[in-house]
């Protein structure tokens, strides 16, 4: 009888605990063990094994044991995608919903001056095939450019070019107007490199002045969520991303009592983040 075992990290990732990159991380620090051992990356575990995090046992689930629930948070400025920052800066997760033995795994990132849509998800494994670069998922960015861009530049770019990191292109640049030397453009990228689209139009001498994801996969962002709040995908929703990932559709789990009453609270908290209002003209003083 052959015994059926899997990498620790997505077994970690999908209990909710991170990403599979954030896990190994865990696993090279010293903070998972498994049946009293510490664990070393590369480790594989049955169900059947102990593990525990930071000293906490672990509840490890199988596939379809894992809730799978999806949000979409539109994130302002100035915000860091990280779980904390030792400066004290504000972070995306400081906004989301609380969580009662499961945490919110971020599906890619975007820098402290990127704003827009980002993707929360509770299951690892839906995280981890949506950031795999063998997925090709479509990233739609709003960019406001400074400096006239010509065709050949738009050209290059789609066709492709060479930085720091390796080849990056645009699958698909159009302009979306603008006034004097501040035109703005949608472009789409299938991968979620450090900075690419800032470092695509740099290429060309050009310098990207506002830059703000409104699309990741079949996901837009929409008037349901403004700057600074979420709002919980529906199942076709989170369906249509399962399928892109190439995994089975889940039932979404109803939230419970507790949780609906947990999240009402936190929404009210988390009020949406206010734009800052032009300086008013001399004349309408």
């Amino acid at each position: 009888m052959t015994t059926t075992t899997e990498k620790l990290q997505k077994v970690l990732a999908r209990a909710g605990l991170g990403s599979r990159r954030e896990m190994e991380t865990a696993i090279a620090a010293g903070r998972v063990k498994i049946n009293g051992k510490l664990a070393t990356l590369g480790d594989r575990i049955e169900m059947r094994d102990r593990v525990s995090f930071d000293d906490r046992p672990v509840t490890l689930r199988g596939v379809e044991e894992t809730p799978r629930r999806v949000i979409m948070y539109n994130k302002p400025e100035g915000e860091l995608c990280t779980r904390k920052d030792p400066e004290g800066r504000r972070t995306v997760f400081e906004r989301l919903p609380r969580l009662k033995g499961e945490r919110w795994v971020a599906i890619g990132r975007l820098d402290i001056n990127t704003s827009g849509l980002l993707l929360f998800t509770t299951d690892g494994e839906l995280a981890n095939r949506l950031m795999h670069p063998s997925t090709q998922v479509e990233r739609e960015y709003a960019v406001r450019v400074m400096g006239e861009v010509k065709k050949e530049q738009v050209v290059a770019m789609v066709q492709g070019v060479m930085l720091e990191d390796g080849p990056a292109r645009f699958t698909d640049v159009q302009e979306f107007g603008g006034e004097g030397i501040n035109t703005w453009f949608h472009v789409v990228i299938t991968e979620g490199r450090n900075r690419e689209v800032r470092r695509l139009w740099e290429s060309q001498g050009l310098t990207v002045s506002r830059l703000k994801r409104v699309r990741y996969g079949n996901i837009f962002l929409d008037k349901r969520a403004k700057a600074g709040e979420w709002v919980e995908l529906t199942q076709a929703e989170i369906d249509d991303l399962a399928e892109s990932a190439g995994l089975a559709s889940r039932k979404v789990p109803e939230l419970t009592p507790d949780e609906k009453n947990r999240w009402s609270r936190d929404k009210n908290k988390r009020r949406p983040v206010q734009a800052m209002r032009k300086p008013k003209s001399p004349r309408s003083r």
